[in-house]
């Protein structure tokens, strides 16, 4: 998995590409949890180029949302489609999520 980062004021923009496992879904958790505790709160994921996340992967964004929305920011997740934008659908974590096309 490629995890990237763009930083904007309280804004960060993740682009992830490739499937998201557990081990990745670590990482990713570190990332944005030290943006976090350098005062970004609002978190852009996209998901365009993701093939696959696990449940480690969905805990993780669970996680950063729930931390977000205590410090009055969110995540928002652009461009799941296929088995990404599926797996949102059947968890019903599409209803958790802001999500954009």
């Amino acid at each position: 998995m490629e995890i990237s980062t763009n930083t904007n004021r309280e804004e960060v923009t993740v682009n992830l590409v490739g499937s998201l496992y557990v081990e990745d879904a670590a990482i990713l958790r570190e990332k944005l949890l030290a943006f976090m505790e350098s005062g970004h709160k609002q978190f852009i994921i996209k998901l365009h180029e993701v093939e696959y996340i696990d449940s480690s992967g969905l805990g993780v964004l669970v996680a950063i949302q729930k931390k977000a929305l205590q410090k009055e920011g969110g995540v928002v997740l652009v461009g799941a489609k296929g088995i990404v934008k599926e797996l949102f659908e059947l968890t019903r974590l599409n209803k958790v999520f802001t999500m954009q096309p």
